[in-house]
């Protein structure tokens, strides 16, 4: 067999083995593999025939995959990507069954643990939150953090999850939490396309580890092309491994290891893998496993095929050199095989994945068609006495020659029955429709649940302790109020971390964390580098693996560059898994009023549509901040904690019991009562409303002001909507551009709310210009809501709804 690039070692500790169970070893590893190589071809088939919706595969990466799996244990962590089914099966972590009910889109955990039929084939994951939403004891078993399409989307939470290991080996204090780790013993493995390592995720998570020192492994699985794209169009020199040279650690300083293997060498594979993983296990030291010349057989998935862009002779030589015709030929001449067993050992593998094939389709088949034959029979039934016997009929024969169906062509069938005797009231109409409610309700928590882990140490379940002060409560600086409450729940919780820029040695640019890095070491107060989206999947992986992380984004503006990993991996997790996974983690950020276009962020309607299955915290002062902080850490579900910028260096009452007492989230609360217009709004422009307030009463004008406090979830108890039935009038104030946040709070009131009923007014808004502020107090002044704009806005709603009472200003 050709050498490989570099690493060689003593075969597979061959000494250490009689030859007779080295056999064993390898033949069935090429059975695994061989087994995985059919289950693409045959999910390839399935496909194109139609039995399921779209396939991607991990063909022509199986040897490395096995090499992998070899060095992977207990207690250790997978963040990868849709190639890595081998690896799956490999380790256990997944099987052939499960494979083809994930393809299927089977809509049970039982079938499709990974994503109860969610997420579409080769997205895995391993369920740690048992059915009482409990943590299920991670150092015992193999771990894979759910999967995600973006290619590179995952690496920001590989980081996390590597991070973890390095805070349970050197904080003694965690030692408790026995049920995440034993001693930070645990590697991360991820893995990527060598296309996908052009994306600036790779980047930053890459430096990110070598800068922290984190048991990472990173394996490059490069088959020279990202879709069509060839690598001379993607990675400088063609080779990433080659411009991330200046990584490896030397005397000048601390780094990764670096590796280079090819990808059909099954022997240097294993060799390689084993010394690269000993080194990132013992040692914390991220390492890199650039496996090159692999071959993708099917090309990237079912949407094409890789004979449109690749050359004959690139064809032939991925024929000559794919990963498994390399190892047959190297077992059958080191006499590990004979050409005859070997043959039937992949006969029979062939058989193996058939048979898991047809039990998995078998499985949805049969739910579907019990589900259709009842539905058939209650629509015949209706018929029998319907004088629209004809379209009934016809509907369920039309219904019964479905090829392959779907649950959606039976509710569609039962659907138009229903409409089509519209105006009949037989028993049968009636008992169809219960049927209709019943199946509704299945499947809403078939496909539509777990937007959020709803378990029973939710953050909404968090009991409510009121704030408490002496009748002599210090008056302190927000900044104070907000310090005091960190330092007493760090007390509190030894698995609480924060970190992020400039959060360790000066406190944060607000004096939120002052002197606590001091008091409560490095390790567990810490500052970062300017790596917003590696922030995020710091904390993501941390809050996965058991502990209590504060991820900071400086200011709200810079969110964006992290709202990838927000918006695919922490708010969908809960969600793709379908409960199986949670990560707490709370973002915490300052926003709305400084100014300038860069500081003076406050795009709501951007986050809460793309951050759906985060809670949306949006404070209006320190005291309120601290409360939901308490909440939050108390509870198991990820939020965003919008601090208001210019709220800081405000003068607040410090409640006795600052780390304490809570505010629940999704509580309304009014904050001054009226008569006349309901005004909602949220955080910094609280302060100028109640401040309009007197003004207006001045002018005879007497507004209730409503603080929704939290906008997902928004005023559970509808206290705004009970407003509007006194008030019958409404503005909405909103320092995000119009349509934003304002838009998602009208829906909420008017439409959920059914507040639309209580309007004798149209109902308005009063938000930010399209653009961002300008520098300067000039450009606040003409781009957010001011004191003028709120009076003049309210009272434009009087003016519509009595003008002879309050004529026109201007």
């Amino acid at each position: 067999m050709p050498e490989t690039v570099i690493h060689h070692g003593n075969e597979l500790k061959a000494a250490e083995l009689s030859f007779d169970d080295f056999k064993k070893i390898v033949i069935n590893d090429y059975r695994v593999g061989y087994e995985s190589r059919q289950a693409s071809i045959l999910g390839r088939r399935e496909v194109l025939t139609g039995k399921a919706k779209f396939g991607i595969f991990g063909d022509g990466k199986e040897v490395a995959q096995l090499a992998m799996a070899k060095v992977f244990r207990n207690g250790d962590w997978r963040a990868g990507y849709y190639r890595d089914q081998t690896f799956m099966f490999a380790t256990g972590m997944s099987n052939l069954k499960e494979f083809f009910a994930q393809l299927y889109a089977h809509p049970d955990i039982e079938k499709d643990p990974a994503s109860a039929g969610r997420q579409m084939n080769c997205h895995y994951a391993t369920r740690y939150v048992d059915k009482d939403g409990n943590w299920v004891n991670q150092a015992e078993t193999k771990n894979t953090a759910s999967d995600l399409s973006t290619t590179g989307g995952h690496m920001p939470r590989l980081l996390g999850l590597a991070y973890a290991s390095k805070l349970y080996r050197q904080n003694k204090e965690l030692e408790y939490l026995k049920q995440f780790s034993v001693n930070g013993n645990e590697v991360a493995f991820g893995t990527i396309g060598n296309g996908s390592t052009s994306e600036g995720l790779f980047f930053e998570a890459f430096n990110a580890a070598g800068v922290l020192q984190v048991p990472m492994a990173i394996s490059i699985w490069d088959d020279a092309y990202a879709i069509s794209v060839p690598a001379k169009l993607q990675t400088t020199k063609e080779d990433i491994s080659e411009v991330l040279k200046g990584f490896q650690r030397d005397s000048k300083g601390a780094g990764y290891e670096i590796f280079k293997v090819k990808g059909w060498d099954y022997v240097a594979l294993c060799e390689t893998y084993e010394r690269a993983i000993k080194i990132c296990r013992e040692e914390h030291v991220p390492v890199m496993i650039h496996v090159i010349e692999m071959t993708q057989p099917q090309g990237h998935s079912t949407s094409g095929s890789h004979e449109r862009y690749k050359s004959k002779a690139r064809l032939g030589w991925e024929d000559e050199h794919d990963c498994l015709v390399q190892m047959r030929k190297w077992m059958i001449e080191s006499a590990i095989i004979t050409t005859e067993d070997i043959d039937e050992l992949e006969v029979t593998a062939k058989k193996h994945v058939r048979e898991c094939q047809k039990e998995a389709w078998a499985d949805l088949e049969g739910e579907i068609k019990t589900e259709m034959d009842e539905a058939v029979e209650l629509i015949e039934n209706i018929a029998e006495y319907s004088p629209k016997h004809n379209e009934l009929h016809a509907l369920t024969h039309e219904l019964q020659s479905c090829v392959d169906p779907g649950r959606r062509d039976t509710i569609a069938a039962v659907r138009k029955a229903l409409r089509i005797t519209l105006g009949e009231n037989s028993h049968e109409r009636k008992v169809l429709a219960d049927y209709l409610k019943d199946e509704f309700v299945k499947n809403k928590e078939r496909f539509n649940s777990k937007l959020f882990t709803d378990t029973p140490h939710s953050p909404l379940l968090v009991p409510v302790v009121k704030a408490e002060y002496t009748e002599d409560a210090r008056l302190l600086d927000g900044r104070e109020v907000l310090n005091a409450c960190f330092d007493a729940n760090f007390e509190r919780d030894k698995s609480i971390v924060a970190f992020g820029e400039d959060v360790g040695a000066i406190g944060d640019v607000n004096q939120g964390f002052a002197g606590l890095q001091a008091k409560y070491g490095d390790l567990r107060i810490t500052d970062t580098g300017i790596r917003e989206a590696t922030i995020i999947g710091q904390g993501l992986g941390l809050a996965m693996r058991g502990l209590r992380p504060i991820a900071e984004i400086q200011y709200l503006d810079y969110l964006l560059y992290a709202l990838t990993v927000l918006s695919d991996d922490v708010a969908s997790l809960s969600y793709r898994t379908r409960g199986g996974q949670k990560a707490p983690l709370i973002v915490r950020s300052r926003g709305h009023r400084l100014e300038g276009i860069w500081h003076s962020g406050s795009p709501l309607g951007t986050i809460l549509n793309s951050m759906r299955g985060m809670h949306i915290c949006v404070p209006r002062d320190m005291t309120q901040a601290a409360g939901m902080y308490n909440t939050l850490l108390r509870g198991d579900e990820p939020a965003l904690v919008i601090e208001c910028l210019n709220g800081y260096r405000l003068k607040e009452k410090l409640p006795t019991n600052v780390g304490e007492f809570t505010v629940p989230l999704g509580k309304a609360e009014i904050l001054r009562e009226g008569n006349d217009i309901t005004v909602v709004t949220y955080g910094s422009t609280l302060r100028i409303v109640m401040e309009a307030a007197v003004e207006l009463e001045k002018m005879g004008i007497n507004i209730e002001v409503v603080d929704p406090q939290t906008l997902y979830p928004f005023d559970t108890e509808n206290v705004c909507a009970n407003s509007l039935r006194k008030t019958n009038k409404l503005l909405v104030v909103d320092e995000d551009i119009p349509g934003g946040g304002s838009a998602y709070i009208l829906q909420k009131v008017i439409e959920k709310q059914k507040g639309y009923y209580s309007l004798d007014a149209q109902p308005k808004t009063l938000c930010g210009a399209e653009h961002r502020p300008p520098y300067g107090s000039d450009g606040d002044y003409f781009s957010k809501p001011s004191l003028d704009d709120i009076i003049e806005a309210v009272y434009s709603v009087m003016n519509e709804a009595s003008p002879g009472k309050y004529p026109a200003i201007y």
